[in-house]
């Protein structure tokens, strides 16, 4: 243990907090809560106890510690799912969606909500339902709605003001013509406040209201307005006949069930609200290899409810968790009521559960299957590579590197490592160009970025000191004797070949001709996706840089003017020009200005 950790470990409050471990570079690799910070984290290094492998591992590696105290558990409790959900760490069980899933979202701040698909769930006034199991799914409900309720078909917004004649979905009885300034808001709202309790799965008392509705309109003559909800009723009663009713009682719950073997574990969700099962999702949980299913079970809770989109009044779990409790107790805070959380041991809720662990492991199961054709793929490739470049050994580490500029603008380079065949994006970099020569010059470019990461490597960075087996680059053979020119004038002796995008030539160092391997060939398959994946890296990293420099204004690079003085400048002044134009003591006499910072402002766009 090193001597400032020590004596960390060594004043440590006795109070409920969250504590962090860091590495020698400060990368935090562990984030935990404890109700007696010095009794917990001292735990960690207490010889007499038989620690698992993964916790001796992070106390080898970890050579620094900071905590946070709070004044109760529950804070220390939702101050850790912050902290996991930020840094990320290594060691901490980390839940991995396989998959982005679509919702519905309502979007009730407009004066006309409108009812859209999207994958992104964002913290705004929207209401959003789901997730959806697939694609599919989420577009029938979608279709369904818009034709058993008449909101905005177009997915345009609107205020309600008249700026165009009504369309067709008017004439149809499928919308009310906001566009037009037909609809009536306070109708419009009723339909809205219809769609939300069909979609919080309160379907049947949805229906008896409209039933309801339905004969008063006889009643009263309004054969039309009958036949309308009559249709609406006939509709809604064909979706709901396709859920499937899990639950009599009615009840909002989330079903929970974990899955795990020697190579990770899964998560399976059931959404049921209103006693409909309404969707699934099933989430994979890094270092879940290592750790108890209690343990994940606790961490995935934290993390999943921390930004879910809504907290059912009941959650149903395999088995008992150590923080039910104060976990519940979070829930209810963030629910507004009470939430329960609920082992079952017999009837319908514990076939349910049942249910869910049979999805999960047959998720866990194709997740297995999939690594191991990939493992495959990649092996066979990585043979195939060492055949054809007569490489001494497969190349385990590959590392591809591309420039990314647009006439010599905002140039970038990236550098991607693939190791085993499969991405490995924590070693990816990104490079700024700092070399700005009069014309664009790819070639240079090029060896500055090989230039500048070997010598991180030489210099003993820690962060670069893996070198790669073989070097890709994306271009011709210009690029790769400039890659080549950096490689061996820092004394290195790596492979390296480049790959032309024309006609997906291999090109080597040495050799006029190029390596044209068959379209099916492994090998080129592998290189194909690591060059695009570089391509794709520095293309980001470039329209990124090229963003931000078209947002900023001349005003930014002035020493001493930050945000808030260029506000009032072209607030008061309206524009460059008229900050241009102004005198010393107009400019002086802005609020936080100065003389000596006013002359600096007009001496930097003046000679601009």
């Amino acid at each position: 243990m090193v001597p400032e950790l020590k004596a960390k470990l060594s004043s440590l409050p006795k109070q409920p907090g969250c504590y962090l471990f860091k590495d020698a570079q400060g990368k935090v690799l562990y984030v935990g809560k404890a109700v007696n910070l010095r009794q917990r984290v001292r735990s960690y290094f207490q010889k007499s106890v038989h620690h698992p492998p993964k916790v001796q591992r992070l106390t080898r590696e970890a050579t620094d510690l900071e905590w946070i105290v709070t004044d109760t558990e529950l804070e220390a409790l939702i101050l850790e799912a912050n902290l996991i959900k930020k840094h990320k760490p290594k060691y901490n069980v980390l839940m991995k969606d396989d998959k982005s899933y679509p919702y519905l979202c309502l979007t009730l701040g407009e004066e006309f909500p409108r009812l859209l698909v999207t994958r992104k769930v964002r913290r705004d006034s929207s209401r959003y339902f789901g997730p959806f199991a697939n694609s599919s799914a989420v577009w029938s409900t979608h279709q369904l709605l818009h034709r058993t309720f008449p909101l905005i078909p177009c997915g345009k917004s609107w205020s309600g003001e008249a700026v165009q004649r009504p369309c067709l979905y008017y004439h149809l009885g499928q919308c009310l013509a906001p566009c037009a300034g037909y609809a009536d808001p306070t109708e419009y709202r009723k339909i809205v406040e219809q769609v939300v309790q069909f979609l919080e799965g309160r379907g049947e008392d949805l229906l008896r209201k409209l039933e309801q509705e339905m004969h008063e309109s006889a009643e009263r003559l309004e054969f039309e307005r009958a036949q309308y909800l009559r249709d609406r009723i006939f509709a809604l009663k064909a979706v709901l006949e396709r859920q499937k009713v899990v639950n009599p009682e009615g009840t909002d719950e989330d079903v929970v069930a974990l899955v795990k073997d020697e190579r990770g574990a899964c998560v399976q969700m059931f959404f049921i609200r209103g006693g409909r099962l309404l969707g699934q999702r099933h989430f994979f949980l890094s270092e879940g290899a290592e750790e108890s299913p209690n343990g994940i079970m606790s961490e995935f809770l934290k993390q999943y409810y921390q930004d879910a989109v809504e907290v059912p009044q009941r959650i149903l779990l395999p088995y008992e968790v150590t923080e039910a409790q104060i976990i519940a107790q979070w829930l209810r805070q963030k629910r507004g009521s009470s939430v329960e959380i609920r082992v079952p041991h017999r009837g319908e809720d514990a076939q349910l559960l049942e249910m869910a662990s049979h999805n999960a492991e047959l998720a866990l199961q194709s997740l297995r299957q999939e690594l191991a054709l990939s493992e495959a793929l990649a092996e066979s490739a990585l043979l195939e590579l060492q055949e054809v470049l007569n490489l001494p050994h497969p190349p385990h580490r590959i590392e591809a590197y591309d420039i990314s500029n647009i006439q010599g603008t905002a140039p970038v380079g990236s550098m991607v490592v693939f190791e085993g065949g499969m991405p490995k994006k924590s070693d990816y970099r990104r490079f700024r160009i700092r070399w700005h020569p009069e014309s664009p010059d790819d070639f240079a470019m090029m060896n500055e970025v090989l230039t500048r990461r070997l010598k991180e490597a030489l210099n003993g960075d820690k962060k670069w000191r893996h070198l790669p087996d073989l070097i890709l680059i994306d271009g011709g053979k210009g690029q790769l004797n400039a890659a080549l020119k950096a490689i061996h004038g820092l004394g290195f002796e790596i492979p390296a070949i480049g790959l032309a995008k024309r006609h997906e030539l291999i090109i080597l160092p040495d050799s006029p001709d190029e390596l044209e391997l068959p379209r099916d060939s492994k090998a080129l398959h592998l290189l194909q996706r690591i060059r695009d994946e570089a391509h794709r890296f520095a293309v980001s990293y470039h329209r990124k840089l090229r963003d931000e420099r078209a947002r900023r204004s001349p005003l930014d690079e002035i020493p001493g003017i930050g945000p808030r003085r260029r506000k009032l400048l072209l607030r008061l002044f309206g524009s460059l020009e008229g900050i241009r134009s102004a005198s010393v003591e107009e400019l002086a006499s802005v609020p936080t200005m100065t003389r000596k910072l006013a002359e600096r402002v007009l001496d930097y766009l003046r000679d601009e």
